[in-house]
């Protein structure tokens, strides 16, 4: 089984909240490969937001995601691998950036 690390949750939400931009649904994919490992997420989310205040401006930044469905895949060398990914856990990368 692959052990999802901390590392790898925090480029899984940072390409997810790019793929999400703006919007407050999302449905669809995000990839890429850490450590030899290819992993793709596919989910539909609602992404509930809150305005902040930054030295550059204001922004309506992603505070929370509620799945609606997600699955979440590795590939390694040798085929498709079981994975421990939580989406709780990706959550909360979420929730603390």
């Amino acid at each position: 089984m692959y052990s999802v690390s901390s590392e790898l949750y925090g480029q899984v939400a940072a390409s997810l909240a790019e793929a999400i931009g703006a919007s407050n649904y999302f449905s669809g994919s995000v990839d890429a490969a850490a450590d030899g490992v290819a992993w793709r997420l596919t989910a539909s989310v609602i992404v509930y937001r809150r305005r902040v205040s930054l030295p550059e401006g204001e922004e309506d930044a992603i505070v929370d995601l509620v799945p609606v469905w997600w699955e979440f895949h590795t590939v390694a060398p040798d085929g498709e691998m079981l994975n421990d990914f939580s989406f709780d856990d990706l959550r909360n990368v979420i929730r603390n950036s």
